[in-house]
């Protein structure tokens, strides 16, 4: 028989956890948010704004909890700004260029369908702060959900420009996915403990609403499995220094400023 978690070590899990949650939010809301005043439409410009807000307020809930966990009287402010490379947790997914629109739209889907399945599951956690995040939380991003998944069928069934350049966005997104669904000690210690859900868990629902939402767009999932993997344990790609380097600008020139 397996000896029962201490509580620190149930502490740093549940801040690891939320570090994940909250950088993932965090990394893909400045991600949108680089499309204010450049979306094709003014529709689609507010659309992508809002969302980004959505998603920079779940990121302050997250790391809130995580500093409240890592009990190092560390802020939110000071953990998403003073962080090297390296200590951001978030899917490689997420921090992917935005490209073209149809690409910063599949790549929320693909998001959102795995997001908005595992606030529910978070809903039922054991552990009372993390259930009421994401009870909040997954009633915008139900709204992000509908949209995206919208935007994919009308895009992927469009024009032939618009149908190429949703296919082009899935083959590139594609092998990013699988990091989602991927479990270690930490992913085993939350399940143990009824705080989260084993990623696997997730697998069946997103792959049958992706399956659904591609074939009504027209669109094909590549046949390729590999998975791209490393962001959730600190190794990333390129792309995430150059989100830091403007993102962290401000705080790091002028450390300590408030306004």
């Amino acid at each position: 028989m397996n000896a029962p978690a201490s509580s620190s070590a149930v502490s740093s899990a549940v801040a690891e956890f939320a570090l994940r949650m909250g950088d993932n939010c965090l990394i893909l809301g400045h991600r949108n948010s680089e499309w204010c005043g450049h979306a094709p439409a003014l529709e689609e410009d507010i659309a992508l704004a809002n969302t980004a807000l959505d998603l920079i307020g779940q990121t302050q809930l997250w790391l809130g909890l995580a500093c409240e966990a890592e009990g190092k009287g560390r802020t939110p402010d000071e953990v998403a700004f003073l962080r090297d490379v390296s200590g951001y947790r978030n899917l490689l997914l997420v921090e992917q260029p935005n490209g073209d629109f149809g690409r910063t739209l599949m790549r929320q889907y693909l998001f959102d369908a795995w997001h908005l399945p595992l606030l529910k599951a978070l809903i039922g956690s054991a552990d009372r702060r993390i259930a009421e995040i994401a009870e909040k939380a997954s009633k915008e991003v139900a709204y992000h959900l509908e949209r995206s998944a919208d935007l994919v069928v009308r895009l992927g069934d469009g024009t032939a420009e618009s149908h190429a350049r949703m296919q082009a966005a899935v083959d590139f997104l594609w092998p990013y996915t699988g990091e989602m669904f991927l479990a270690d000690a930490v992913d085993e210690e939350l399940a143990a403990s009824g705080l989260a859900p084993e990623p696997g868990s997730l697998k069946a629902a997103w792959q049958d609403h992706v399956g659904r939402t591609l074939a009504e767009a027209t669109l094909k999932a590549p046949e390729k499995s590999f998975a791209q993997k490393g962001g959730r344990r600190g190794v990333h790609s390129e792309h995430l220094g150059y989100i830091l380097a403007e993102m962290q600008f401000l705080q790091r020139a002028y450390p300590g400023a408030s306004w």
